[in-house]
């Protein structure tokens, strides 16, 4: 077993060999190279997260984007990542369609073992988070973590276990605080209704 399939097994690992710290060096250079572009930059932006992904990428990220390798990522189309997001991708970083990230979210996909003599090694976990979440300002996704489509994480939450899809989830360590239901379908904000007039005149603005 190579130290590739060992991390990609979920095994205890280090990354300085077969190619790991080259892999970080040349991610790092494409890294410096987004965050420096300009707001009207949209061009070099998109040529860069396709290299840095390994693929095209419909997604939209406001730098500074932090990250180890890039091409452990993968970006659904419409999903938008707010500045100072960093994702830790020693292993599969799995991001669906139209999630949303604010600000500062933290993914980490790395952890070491809790036993000091051994806390030099590393293990690897894939995080996956399915399609059109909400994933507050702040917040810390552990190794190992599946939100399910359609989740609200709220701001500062630390996530440490798999959240079921239609959840509103919240704290440290993260908890399912309810189930998305009929008065979210219907209001956008507290008792702040949706409704087709309001949607109608803010599009007459666009």
């Amino acid at each position: 077993m190579t130290m590739r399939e060992r991390i990609a097994a979920g095994k205890l690992f280090t990354d300085y060999c077969e190619g790991l710290p080259q892999d970080r060096a040349n991610a790092k250079r494409r890294m410096i190279a987004l965050n420096a572009t300009g707001p009207d930059d949209y061009e070099e932006r998109v040529k860069l997260m396709n290299e840095i992904f390994g693929k095209e990428t419909k997604a939209w990220i406001e730098p500074p984007f932090y990250f180890c390798y890039g091409t452990n990522i993968e970006i659904g189309e419409g999903s938008y990542i707010n500045f100072n997001c960093n994702f830790v991708d020693d292993t599969k970083i799995i991001v669906g369609k139209n999630v949303m990230f604010g600000p500062a979210v933290t993914i980490a996909t790395v952890g070491h073992p809790i036993n000091p003599n051994y806390r030099a090694y590393m293990y690897a976990d894939p995080v996956i988070i399915e399609d059109n979440c909400w994933i507050g300002a702040g917040c810390i996704i552990c190794p190992g973590v599946t939100v399910g489509e359609n989740c609200v994480i709220g701001a500062g939450s630390v996530v440490t276990k798999d959240i079921p899809a239609n959840s509103v989830a919240v704290g440290n360590p993260c908890r399912v605080l309810r189930t998305i239901n009929e008065h979210d379908m219907k209001h956008y904000y507290k008792d702040r209704e949706i409704t087709q007039e309001d949607l109608d005149e803010e599009a007459s603005l666009r």
